[in-house]
């Protein structure tokens, strides 16, 4: 396909041609969808936006919860996108579901270290970095954002998580909504984003790669931790996934449902992608020191256990080249791959000897992990960012 009809952002140009030869079509979709954001959710932000930020809030509220008469009175793009919610594909069943959740309770510890570690940090080592650098997302309020990032996780794992009403459902839904409102205070409110340079502010490429980074690659680096799947397991796992990104307005199109189609689409992706700058670095740096934060640990020397705990795993799951671009400290990671594989080893043998006792033991390690998530008493926000840098936004 010609360069000039796909209109390829500077930055992608490099990689495009590299990525080509892996794979042209999957590589032509991908710098397509470099320019693209979200045509639902953004038609309903730039309809709400001018309503004021309470009004909004109202509607998207009474929205979420199917209040008939806020459909009524609101702008006809609230009805469309909701409207748009109500497709379910044929794999998206409870059923299939049930296997991927039992192996993510089963190994919850380790599967988010899989994706903090490894999935999410390879994610921000793109040009997504850019548009959480330029507005300060985890430069301002950073520790409430990382915590609202693990609830949408232990959400869209729990059973009946991602059915209409529930909170996995909503918050994979209000994920997308943020994604659009970013979109709009980006492209109208700031001078800062290079479109040329970069393509759309969190644009459906940086949205299909990250499905495969939380999806595949987490499947990957929890095999590296020493966690074993099912082939039916991996399966579900990936279908939990590609469901709650679906709803967060990646198109079904650039869903991979198979592991192996999106370690490819994964492998095009990154080649496509231009070198981590020192936004990645910034980012990827930033979600590693924010780990004794989110757990909140307050003593110097434990906090500093845990950094450099944190740094050794990632970099055994990105691999080297990767953490030095990202400017990481050297650390060995052999030991810490053979405690991690020995210890998840022995926990399945303990799991068959001691039986509930046992699971009593996971369940506290699970309700350790939700002190890690945002959970507040008034429920779900649907409260959006109201101004592009994070440090003059009201709370949300």
């Amino acid at each position: 396909m010609n360069e000039d009809t796909l209109k390829i952002p500077a930055d992608y140009r490099p990689g495009y041609e590299k990525a080509r030869r892996i794979d042209s079509q999957l590589a032509d979709a991908y710098v397509a969808q470099t320019n693209v954001g979200d045509p639902l959710a953004d038609a309903l932000i730039n309809a709400l936006t001018p309503l004021g930020g309470q009004e909004l809030h109202r509607l998207i509220s009474g929205a979420m919860n199917d209040d008939s008469s806020v459909f009524r009175e609101a702008p006809s793009e609230l009805r469309e996108f909701f409207d748009s919610l109500d497709y379910r594909p044929s794999w998206a069943t409870r059923a299939a579901f049930e296997p991927g959740i039992r192996s993510f309770h089963r190994n919850s510890d380790l599967i988010l270290q899989g994706l903090v570690g490894g999935g999410l940090v390879e994610g921000f080592s793109t040009n997504i970095s850019r548009s959480f650098v330029i507005t300060g997302r985890l430069r301002e309020q950073g520790v409430r954002r990382l915590r609202q990032n693990n609830r949408h996780v232990l959400e869209i794992f729990m059973p009946g998580g991602l059915e209409r009403y529930g909170d996995g459902w909503k918050l994979s839904v209000r994920l997308r909504l943020v994604h659009a409102q970013v979109r709009h205070l980006l492209e109208f409110d700031t001078a800062d984003w290079n479109t040329g340079a970069w393509g759309a502010p969190l644009s459906s490429a940086h949205m299909s790669l990250a499905a495969t980074a939380f999806s595949a690659r987490t499947l990957k680096h929890s095999r590296t931790l020493g966690v074993r799947f099912t082939a039916e397991e991996s399966q579900s796992f990936m279908l939990v996934w590609q469901y709650a990104m679906l709803l967060a307005g990646i198109p079904e199109a650039l869903l991979p449902l198979r592991e192996d189609e999106a370690l490819k689409l994964y492998r095009v992706a990154m080649t496509c992608e231009p070198p981590p700058d020192f936004e990645s670095i910034i980012m990827a740096n930033a979600l590693i020191n924010a780990a004794p934060l989110v757990l909140g640990v307050e003593d110097e020397d434990e906090k500093n256990d845990l950094l450099k705990l944190a740094y050794t795993v990632s970099r055994a799951l990105i691999g080297d080249e990767m953490a030095d671009r990202l400017k990481y400290p050297r650390y060995r990671y052999g030991a810490i791959l053979f405690g991690a594989r020995m210890q998840t080893r022995l926990n399945n043998v303990f799991d068959r000897i001691l039986g509930g006792r046992f699971r009593r033991r996971r369940f506290n390690n699970f309700s350790y992990l939700m002190s890690a998530a945002a959970y507040d008493q008034a429920g779900i926000s649907y409260r959006l960012p109201d101004h592009v840098y994070a440090e003059n936004s009201g709370r949300w």
